[in-house]
């Protein structure tokens, strides 16, 4: 027999109901309006002139005296106003940037923004899956393009970056997108742009919080685990080679290892780990890779250049990993590859990786302090990412045919004193430059100013 539920239980599980469901919708509400990203701009509609400005091209040249003219999305010229005279028609919006300075945007390689919000929410956090060997698992359509932390890259002039997922010993496949969009379709640059493999570590070190002894030692494991990626790869190959059916998700997303169409990213830091590294994808006939990380490459300069390896250089604002090491290394680090003709980049993968991510230009400003000229450590933020990421037909420089992907600047925008940004255009867009973080600023600004 049913139980009896006598009138004031029932009215009390009813009120209860009716209080949980007003709580829910009182949370939805709150987090669909408090982590709205501003609406992304309209498509470009008349062509803009901004002119005398500083253009720092990207690529190694500046223009003291530029105009730049954007038409459709992208940059129909630019000349140097000292030497030639355009003449611009009546439906010209201008910018006087007379006294300012132009860049390329931004671009950030190896990030996990839009893939994780709120690290201690696991609702919010996309940026890794379930598994060893999972080539297939595509972050793009991972890629919240209504995230607040994704918004406030672009007030530093942070436009593009290459999102990318972690975990295990293949992650996944990473993409490239512009960080002004309402959705992953409309966001992206370049899908399925490449591979991450993480590779084993030949040394390893106990535990010390439970006690064991935090020595380095030789990891007992290294070969067998190896061993483990190379069958993956032939058997990869052997799918390739053969009738590919049924249908195999993670040989089939690595298949284009082979033919070209992506790129092998091997996130490895040490001297003995890139060397391997570097072996493994020649003998697996993989047609490009690149080395995230390399906190030692300056050890295997030679290597990386006679292989034509590019690196994707560790984030710059660290601490020295090895006792003997300058304490200065990995602030100089880009010096010493840029030096030996290695093509570098900066990335900005550790702890806090998304919130730090906004100082890019300033890791970059760090690297003039030690030995880059101002144009060089640019060119490892905009020309030098663009290569590697395979996007430099359209991003990386300010040049005739290329996106209007680009932004002004008060001052020197590698020095966080003065980059203060005025202007920002993506694809030819102008994209909105207030965030949460403005708003907050603003609103206290007028309370102060209230009080005095």
């Amino acid at each position: 027999m049913k139980k009896a539920i006598n009138f004031r239980t029932y009215e009390f599980i009813k009120t209860f109901k009716m209080k949980y469901f007003t709580i829910i919708l009182a949370l939805i509400f709150c987090t669909t309006s408090g982590f709205g990203q501003q609406t992304p701009a309209p498509k470009q509609k008349n062509p803009i002139a901004i002119i005398g400005a500083v253009a720092h091209i990207g690529n190694g040249e500046v223009i003291k005296n530029s105009t730049i003219v954007i038409s459709d999305g992208k940059i129909a010229n630019i000349v140097n106003a000292d030497e030639v005279q355009l003449r611009l028609s009546s439906d010209v919006q201008v910018v006087n940037a007379t006294g300012k300075h132009v860049y390329p945007g931004f671009i950030i390689p190896n990030t996990t923004l839009g893939l994780v919000e709120i690290d201690a929410v696991r609702a919010t956090d996309d940026k890794s899956e379930i598994g060893g060997l999972i080539p297939h698992v595509r972050s793009l359509i991972a890629y919240n393009t209504e995230s607040k932390i994704v918004e406030s890259m672009r007030p530093n002039g942070i436009l593009l970056g290459q999102i990318t997922p972690r975990s295990g010993r293949i992650s996944g496949t990473s993409s490239v997108v512009q960080f002004d969009a309402w959705n992953w379709e409309d966001a992206t640059v370049k899908t399925d742009d490449g591979i991450h493999l993480n590779w084993p570590s030949p040394f390893t070190r106990g535990r010390w919080w439970l006690g064991e002894d935090a020595s380095i030692k030789l990891n007992p494991n290294y070969q067998e685990q190896i061993a483990e990626i190379v069958s993956f790869f032939n058997g990869t190959k052997a799918y390739s080679e053969g009738s590919q059916s049924p249908t195999n998700l993670p040989y089939n997303a690595t298949k284009g290892l082979f033919d070209g169409t992506k790129k092998l990213y091997i996130h490895v830091n040490d001297e003995k780990g890139i060397a391997d590294a570097i072996g493994f994808a020649k003998d697996n006939q993989v047609k490009s890779m690149v080395i995230v990380g390399g906190e030692e490459a300056h050890k295997v300069t030679e290597l990386l250049k006679q292989n034509d390896v590019p690196v994707l250089l560790a984030r710059v604002h660290s601490l020295p990993d090895g006792d003997d090491d300058d304490y200065d290394l990995p602030y100089k680090r880009a010096k010493l590859l840029v030096d030996a003709g290695v093509l570098v980049a900066l990335e900005n993968s550790g702890d806090m990786e998304r919130m730090n991510a906004r100082n890019l230009p300033f890791y970059a400003g760090t690297t003039v302090a030690h030995g880059l000229t101002k144009e060089q450590a640019l060119q490892l933020i905009t020309s030098n990412a663009a290569k590697i990421l395979g996007i430099d037909k359209d991003y990386g420089t300010l040049e005739t045919g290329k996106s209007a992907t680009l932004f002004i600047s008060e001052g020197d925008a590698l020095d966080m004193k003065t980059n203060q940004l005025t202007h920002a255009f993506i694809d030819g867009r102008s994209i909105s430059l207030e965030t949460h973080q403005t708003e907050l600023w603003h609103r206290y600004e007028e309370k102060y100013k209230t009080q005095q």
